[in-house]
């Protein structure tokens, strides 16, 4: 699963630069990162590319938000992002999305489907025709993404077991782990083929927790539980057997709370949050986390989003 998540407290989805990524032609390139809260005072429209390959981030040339937001959420497919904005100016809620193009490294909300209400501390999860986006606000309300036109809507979508905020998601390409938040443990399975969630057989987190983030690969999605007393802690969950671990999972440096993730399908870039620049780069094949040359955010952040591409996630 993921992630890639999804979220600023959130999840992490795809993205990669060619519409033939989506058919496993390669894996993605770079992740998107929405600061959102910076210097734990003033809510930016600042984001940073982050690259894999040379564990480099940036602001120059990345497209800003249409608006200053924070609390967000974000998934896409391999070719763009879509943004969903969260706190708009002051602490205003917003129903606002924004579509990143990565090949232009563009942002826009002409044409791009709004939330059916209000979205604060919300998740998202995806595959590579559709995002599901949760939205938050003490809520159970679920929004499905259509890529391909543009759309949005919460009839048919499957809503969440209880209400849910400031979660986190990740996912393969057929479910989405939503980690509940809103000081739970609990997490939903969401099918993307039949539009249908549970919470029955789901391995629940190690602890409660709020603020979170997550992303992963095919096969995991590693959840970095938050607010769990500001902790370092993460939780691996294995999808094919909805089983979740903490044991030979790397914590973070610091703790995760208010942070972001995203990732490809060998790793995840975990933006810590809690007004720091600092971030992680976890290796999903020996379950590894290292800050150590990870290209920092360009500012302290935290309630940022983040989306990104990964084989085998999003396809």
């Amino acid at each position: 699963m993921p992630l890639l998540q999804t979220r600023g407290a959130g999840s992490a989805r795809g993205f990669g630069f060619s519409a033939t990524q989506a058919g496993g032609g390669g894996d993605g390139t770079v992740g998107i990162f929405a600061l959102g809260l910076v210097n734990c005072s003033a809510l930016v429209a600042t984001r940073n590319k982050y690259t894999y390959s040379s564990c480099t981030s940036t602001a120059s040339g990345v497209a800003s938000a249409s608006a200053i937001s924070g609390a967000g959420s974000a998934a896409g497919n391999s070719t763009r992002g879509i943004f969903a904005l969260g706190y708009s100016g002051g602490f205003s809620t917003s129903t606002t999305r924004n579509k990143y193009t990565y090949a232009s490294c563009t942002s826009t909300t002409c044409g791009v489907g709004a939330a059916s209400a209000n979205v604060r501390y919300g998740t998202s999860a995806g595959n590579s025709t559709r995002g599901i986006f949760s939205t938050g606000l003490n809520s159970n309300i679920r929004n499905k993404y259509t890529y391909a036109s543009c759309t949005s809507t919460a009839v048919g979508v499957a809503v969440s077991s209880t209400t849910a905020e400031a979660g986190s998601a990740a996912g393969n390409s057929t479910r989405g782990i939503f980690a509940l938040g809103a000081s739970s443990a609990t997490r939903n399975k969401y099918t993307y083929a039949s539009c249908t969630s549970t919470a029955c057989g789901v391995a629940s987190a190690s602890a409660s927790s709020n603020y979170g983030s997550a992303a992963g690969n095919s096969t995991r999605g590693i959840f970095a539980l938050g607010s769990a007393c500001s902790n370092t802690i993460r939780n691996k969950y294995t999808y094919a057997c909805c089983t979740s671990t903490t044991s030979g999972v790397a914590s973070a440096s610091a703790s995760n709370i208010y942070g972001s993730a995203a990732g490809n399908s060998t790793r995840g870039i975990f933006a810590l949050g809690n007004n720091s620049t600092t971030r992680n780069k976890y290796t999903y094949a020996t379950c590894s986390s290292t800050a150590s040359g990870v290209g920092a955010a360009s500012a302290c952040s935290g309630w940022g989003s983040a989306a990104s591409w990964a084989t085998c996630v999003n396809t």
